[in-house]
């Protein structure tokens, strides 16, 4: 690869020869639907300015800028809702893995364990405990690893009486909730487990990242994946639909 010189002159763009003015006017002139055909020219045409004199000026270029300025918002808008629906899919795709890899546990003991370690890596995560109310005259103790308990009426303060879910796109001091990975976790998503016959829980979700999870964002996933959790608990502890 060779470089230019700096003292060359730069390279200008070369038009065909016979090609004028008057060459193309008379091209339009036939092909009346050619911008029809070819819009994208719009955008670099240049709508001459016209003044008629005492005051009364043409408009047709500041509504030629106008509908210019339109159409690149429009085209933001288009890329954003790509971009949003490429996002969508990546996350539908991760939570249906996840809830194929918890009705894949062998036990509940491995069930427990794809929660709090598979799914970590299937979601890009970075922690994800599974809280426990234990009984009023029961001793906090942490039953196993990866679950934690609280208590009693910890996941009503938390998420509101009649709210199954909470995301909080910064969070600090969560021991309680996240243990060990309380330092890490910087966001959360905390999600109600629906499971009668069994003491109040809740499924926790952790990102390292500020703003991973938005009060804003849509919950239908995570939701599902809460639902389809709870229902694979009860089939392991038998309790009654």
């Amino acid at each position: 690869m060779t470089r230019k010189r700096h003292d060359e002159a730069p390279e200008t763009a070369v038009e065909p020869a016979g090609l004028d003015d008057a060459t193309v006017a008379a091209y339009l002139r036939r092909n009346p639907e050619f911008l029809q055909r070819n819009p994208a020219v719009l955008d670099v045409l240049q709508a001459p300015r016209r003044d008629f004199g005492e005051g009364v000026v043409d408009f047709q270029s500041a509504m030629m800028e106008r509908l210019r300025g339109e159409l690149a918002r429009l085209r933001e808008s288009r890329d954003d809702l790509i971009q949003t629906g490429r996002a969508n899919m990546n996350t539908q795709t991760r939570i249906h893995e996840a809830v194929l890899a918890l009705l894949r546990a062998k036990s509940f003991e491995h069930l427990i364990e794809t929660v709090t370690t598979d799914l970590v890596v299937m979601l890009d995560l970075d922690a994800i405990t599974i809280c426990v109310e234990h009984a009023p005259d029961a001793p906090t103790a942490q039953v196993r690893r990866g679950v934690r308990q609280l208590s009693p009426g910890t996941v009503d303060r938390l998420l509101g009486d009649e709210r199954d879910h909470l995301l909080v796109a910064e969070l600090t001091g969560s021991s309680q909730i996240f243990g060990e990975a309380a330092q890490l976790v910087q966001s959360a998503a905390l999600l109600r487990l629906e499971i009668p016959g069994a003491p109040t829980a809740l499924l926790a979700l952790g990102s390292r990242t500020p703003g991973h999870f938005d009060p804003s964002q849509g919950t239908e996933f995570l939701r599902f994946m809460a639902s389809a959790l709870a229902l694979t608990i009860r089939r392991w502890l038998e309790l009654p639909a």
